[in-house]
C-alpha cells in the first residue's frame, strides 16, 4: 500500500507543479504560434538541412531521399550529424555538433531511431523533442490512390501535444513492487497546442478542430487541456469546435474514416501516438505516413517507423515515409513547388504497383523503387 509520507510528498508535487498555470493563460495569445522557417540560401543557391540519417535502415532510406531531391533539382544541402548520445556532466545527452546544427538551420530531416528496451535507457526521439521544445507532432494520414486498403477515403490530421503527459518520464518506485507514473499536464503545453491546431486548420482549409480526450475519467489532467482548448477556439470564431472521447474516436474512426476528412484533431501525448498509428494502419501502415515536429526554434521532420535492424543492409527498405516527411519539410520551407514535383512522382510509382518494395505488395528493393520515382521525376 502507498505511505502517508509518500502520498502526501506527491500531492505537495502536484500542486506546486498546478500552481503556476492560471498565469499562463495568455502567454501564447500574442506569440507565434509555430516556427518560421528563416533559413538563407548559401553561396550555392541552397539551403541547409541538418540531416539525421538514424539506425539500422535510416542511412539506405536516407539516401534514396538525398538521390530524389538531387533529381528533383530542389534546393537543399544535407548537412549530416550522428545523434548517438554522449555522456556530459554525468547526463545522457546528445552531441553539442548535433545540436548546433539544428538550431544554426532550424529545420531537419530525421530516419529512425532505435532505441533499447528496458530499464535506464532514455528514448533519443523524446530527448530531440525536449531538447528543440518540439511542441507539436503532426500526422497526417491520406489514402493514396491506386495502392488498395480496406479504406480508400482516408484524409486525418491529427496533432499531439508532445513533451507532456504520460510521457514526461515521471515515474518511480513508492515501495517495493508499487511503481507509480505520473502524467503532467500543464496549461501552457495545452494551450501552445491547441493554438497550433487551430492555426494548422485555419491555414489548410480544415474548418474543424476536434479535441479528444478522456476527461470524464482523468477530470483534472484532461480537463485542463480542455479549458485551455475551450479558450483558444474563442479566437477562431470561423473554425468550428467540438471534444469526444478518445475510444469513442477510435471506433469511429475504425468504422468510417470519411467524416474526420473535414478537421484536425489534437490530443495529449499517449492519446495522440495511439490515434496516428490507428490512422497510419487505415491507409497501409507506418511505411506510407509522413510526421513533422514542430517547435518555435526549430522544426524536425521524421519517418516514424522502427529501424528495422532485420532487413539493415538488405537492399528492401521502403523510403516513402521519410520521402514524404522531407515533403511536409520542403512544403515547411515553402519549396512547394519541388515538393508537388516529387510527391507526383513517388504517389504514381506507388499507384501503378510495378516497383514497390514488399511492404507494400510488390518485389522491388529501395534502389528498383528509388529508380522508378527517379524515372518519372525525368519525364515531369
Amino acid at each position: 500500500m502507498f505511505s502517508r509520507s509518500a502520498s502526501r510528498s506527491v500531492v505537495s508535487a502536484l500542486r506546486s507543479a498546478q500552481m503556476p498555470t492560471r498565469r499562463y493563460a495568455s502567454a501564447f495569445a500574442s506569440s507565434t504560434v509555430t516556427s518560421t522557417f528563416n533559413g538563407k540560401k548559401g553561396a550555392d543557391g541552397n539551403y541547409l538541412v541538418t540531416l539525421i540519417p538514424g539506425d539500422g535502415i535510416g542511412p539506405e532510406i536516407a539516401e534514396s531521399v538525398k538521390k530524389i531531391f538531387a533529381a528533383a533539382k530542389a534546393p537543399i544541402s544535407w548537412e549530416e550529424v550522428d545523434v548517438t548520445p554522449i555522456l556530459k556532466d554525468g547526463k545522457t545527452v546528445i552531441p553539442d555538433r548535433a545540436i548546433e546544427s539544428v538550431k544554426k538551420n532550424t529545420v531537419a530531416l530525421k530516419g529512425p531511431l532505435a532505441t533499447p528496451i528496458g530499464k535506464g535507457h532514455v528514448s533519443l526521439n523524446l530527448t530531440l523533442r525536449r531538447t528543440f521544445s518540439l511542441f507539436a507532432n503532426v500526422r497526417p494520414c491520406v489514402s493514396i490512390q491506386g495502392f488498395k486498403t480496406p479504406y480508400d477515403n482516408v484524409n486525418t490530421v491529427l496533432i499531439r501535444e508532445n513533451t507532456e503527459g504520460e510521457y514526461s518520464g515521471i515515474e518511480h518506485e513508492i515501495v517495493d513492487g508499487v511503481v507509480q507514473s505520473i502524467k503532467l499536464i500543464t496549461y501552457e503545453a495545452s494551450e501552445r497546442v491547441a493554438r497550433y491546431a487551430f492555426h494548422y486548420a485555419s491555414e489548410n482549409g480544415r474548418n474543424k478542430v476536434t479535441a479528444v480526450h478522456k476527461a470524464n475519467i482523468m477530470k483534472m489532467s484532461d480537463g485542463m487541456f480542455l479549458t485551455a482548448c475551450r479558450a483558444v477556439a474563442k479566437d477562431y470564431p470561423n473554425i468550428a469546435y467540438d471534444e469526444d472521447l478518445l475510444d469513442r474516436v477510435c471506433l469511429r474512426i475504425a468504422q468510417d474514416p470519411s467524416p474526420y476528412a473535414d478537421r484536425v484533431m489534437v490530443m495529449p501525448n499517449l492519446y495522440g501516438d495511439i490515434l496516428s498509428d490507428l490512422s497510419a494502419g487505415l491507409i497501409g501502415g507506418l511505411g506510407l505516413t509522413p510526421s513533422g515536429n514542430i517547435g518555435k526554434d526549430a522544426s524536425i521532420f521524421e519517418a516514424v517507423h522502427g529501424s528495422a535492424p532485420d532487413i539493415e543492409g538488405k537492399g528492401l527498405a521502403n523510403p516513402t515515409a521519410l520521402l514524404l516527411s522531407s515533403l511536409m519539410m520542403l512544403r515547411h520551407m515553402g519549396l512547394n513547388e519541388f515538393a508537388d514535383k516529387i510527391e507526383k512522382a513517388a504517389l504514381t510509382t506507388i499507384a501503378e504497383g510495378k516497383a514497390i518494395t514488399r511492404d507494400l505488395g510488390g518485389k522491388a528493393g529501395t534502389k528498383e523503387y528509388t529508380d522508378a520515382i527517379l524515372a518519372k521525376l525525368a519525364k515531369l
